[in-house]
């Protein structure tokens, strides 16, 4: 392996391969492109039904009208999140059995639980908040969009390093959000719908186009 260019290829090889077994390149750009416009989707009808809680509520529709709103809009968000979550598992699915690389090792599992752990206590904080302090329900845009970005961050080293600077993206809309509590569905379909589809593109086409 005399020829400087050989000796090149060879440094690409074992990068390429220390990669593959320290990072979890399977992570497919248009799961987050897919996630971005079902999010979109379902701020509209999250939209859609705030508007009409407002139109009912000047004819007496009172708290329980609150509580309905609330529940409805629990249920949007949780089919909103089955949804996202499926097609990102099929599409990092297909994007794996194309390059001939494992969905499930110890890298992926990483990967999971270094993304879990923020969200789950994020998850336990909006309850533990909605509990307690049942008119704070404004802040849970913001606080979603917080502890979403400080999992992507958390969760970056075992992935392509743009998902940090998402997770960045992330947090500090969350944080500017605390300051315009009324504009929270706008930032929330900035941030899952807008951000999603904007660095899923370009994942994909940084490193998954012509694959």
């Amino acid at each position: 392996m005399n020829n400087p260019e050989e000796q090149l290829n060879a440094l690409k090889d074992i990068r390429q391969m220390m990669d593959r077994s320290t990072r979890f390149i399977s992570l497919s750009g248009l799961s987050g492109v897919f996630a971005g416009i079902i999010a979109l989707i379902g701020a509209y009808f999250a939209n859609e039904e705030i508007n009409k809680f407002i139109g009912k509520r000047g004819y007496g529709y009172g708290v329980d009208g609150e509580s309905d709103l609330e529940f409805n809009l629990l249920k949007l968000g949780v089919f909103v999140l089955i949804i996202a979550l499926a097609g990102g598992i099929l599409f990092t699915y297909r994007k794996s059995q194309r390059n001939n690389l494992p969905i499930w090792d110890k890298t992926s599992k990483s990967l999971l639980i270094n993304l879990l752990v923020p969200l789950a206590a994020g998850g336990l904080f909006i309850i533990a908040l909605l509990i307690n302090h049942p008119n704070t329900y404004s802040t849970i845009a913001p606080t979603c969009l917080i502890f979403y970005g400080l999992a992507l961050i958390n969760a970056s080293k075992y992935t392509y390093s743009d998902i940090r600077y998402l997770g960045y993206c992330e947090m500090i809309l969350g944080l500017v959000c605390m300051f315009y509590i009324g504009y929270g569905l706008w930032f929330w379909a900035f941030g899952f719908g807008v951000l999603h589809i904007f660095y899923g593109l370009l994942m994909y086409f940084k490193y998954e186009r012509g694959q």
